[in-house]
């Protein structure tokens, strides 16, 4: 199947930046020809087109919180407790409707890809499904029926602490005994077309020390990293050194790694990060939510650590305010401006190597064609220059997006679901 687009703005790599009149050429689901500065020809996409976006790290039961968790004060830790309520809740039927729902949204807003950091795979109790991979593959399935592509982090939690808690509660749904446990549910998992399944180490403390190493050399393996201040305490006393420090002790950093959050690092820990090729994933909407803190993005991307944007806890699904908030809590940060260009931006959210897509998150012949177009006549875009539209837009701009050839949003609609009608349901 062939398709030809025409795009007045396209951003082509991080170099080039935006070329003007590009000719696109789609046959079987890559890009076939990209040709900058040519006649008018094909379909026209308006605004600025963007390589598909990569949303490396989602939790997606965490939708349902969204708007019910502001009132009082509070910490991280009393919104897990809200979150723990939901995640009670949750069987496989709803969350293939939820995820679905979900998913969609991300769509709408110029996601191609989504990094499912998934840990609810048992029934109240632990109690295993007929198919103990019922939730995976829910969401593997939401995802195809949303029009984009999933990395199923099958995710390690074994313990409620560093020091070896055991699971209690809603926790009994994550566990699955120990590593060899979790390997052996997961080599039953049905990957598909759309689908990567990866691995996860939900964080030092739902992993014990002893069986770290069993998974080192999985890729693609994300791990959450120093989130809170009092993750890091705890690995001290127990383990004498920072959580990065134990995950380097037993081979899990490296180029196939991504560490999330990465918040609260000391000067050694960036080191290894950077040294090591590890990734890290910066989610700066769920960050400011949970307050959290601002992690050192600039410091470790100098260092040599490749950076990607999740939504995380969803409290937002806007590609464009991740890229936002990767430079302005920089500035925040440190009373300066100017810490990434927008290029740096844009390749940091059209991460797919982070999950595991290698053949995308770029606008060139051979990649997967994923295709963003946002407009540039809207009331919040309207006069920008395109190389810094990133700046300025929002997911509301987004017009059409194309995921693997396949079109699934025209004119701003979903071509698939009706999402508003879909999370209403789910979120009613």
């Amino acid at each position: 199947m062939r398709s030809v687009f025409h795009a007045r703005h396209a951003w082509l790599d991080s170099s080039a930046g935006v070329a003007g009149n590009v000719r696109i050429e789609i046959e079987n689901g890559r890009f076939a020809a990209v040709t900058p500065d040519a006649p008018a020809d094909g379909e026209s996409l308006p605004g600025l087109v963007l390589p598909g976006l990569a949303n490396a790290h989602s939790h997606a039961f965490h939708r349902v919180l969204r708007g019910r968790t502001h009132s009082g004060r509070g910490s991280f830790w009393t919104w897990r407790d809200q979150m723990y309520a939901v995640a009670a809740t949750l069987d496989p039927d709803g969350c293939l409707a939820l995820a679905r729902a979900v998913y969609a949204e991300m769509a709408l807003a110029g996601i191609t890809c989504v990094g499912e950091f998934h840990y609810l795979h048992h029934a109240p109790g632990g109690v295993r499904y007929d198919d103990p991979n019922a939730m995976g593959h829910a969401l593997i399935q939401a995802a195809d029926e949303a029009g984009i592509r999933i990395t199923l982090l099958d995710t390690v939690y074994l313990t409620a602490g560093v020091d070896g808690t055991p699971l209690q509660g809603v926790q009994e749904r994550f566990g699955d005994g120990d590593v060899s446990g979790w390997a052996s549910r997961v080599a039953s998992l049905r990957a598909a077309p759309h689908a990567v399944v990866g691995a996860a180490i939900h964080s030092v403390r739902a992993v014990p020390a002893g069986q770290l190493a069993a998974l080192a050399g999985r890729a693609p393996l994300h791990v959450h990293l120093s989130e809170q201040r009092a993750e890091n305490e705890q690995c001290r006393a127990v383990h004498g050194c920072t959580p990065a420090e134990l995950l380097d002790r037993h081979g899990i950093l490296g180029p196939g790694t991504t560490a999330v959050h990465a918040t609260h690092l000391t000067d050694g820990d960036v080191r290894l990060l950077g040294d090591s090729g590890t990734g890290t994933c910066f989610c700066p909407t769920t960050e400011r939510d949970l307050a959290d803190g601002i992690g050192p993005a600039r410091r470790l991307a100098d260092a040599g650590s490749p950076l990607s944007l999740g939504s995380d806890s969803n409290a937002v699904i806007d590609p464009f305010e991740e890229i936002r908030g990767l430079e302005m809590n920089e500035r925040l940060a440190s009373e300066t401006r100017g810490h990434f260009p927008a290029a740096s931006l844009v390749a940091a959210a059209a991460n797919h190597a982070a999950l595991g897509w290698d053949d995308a998150g770029e606008i060139a012949p051979g990649r997967r064609a994923d295709l963003v177009a946002v407009s540039l006549s809207s009331v919040r875009t309207i006069g920008v220059h395109p190389g810094q539209a990133v700046f300025a837009a929002t997911g509301a701009d987004v017009t059409h997006v194309i995921s693997d050839g396949r079109r699934i949003v025209a004119d701003g609609r979903h071509t698939l679901l009706d999402v508003p009608r879909e999370l209403a349901k789910v979120l009613s």
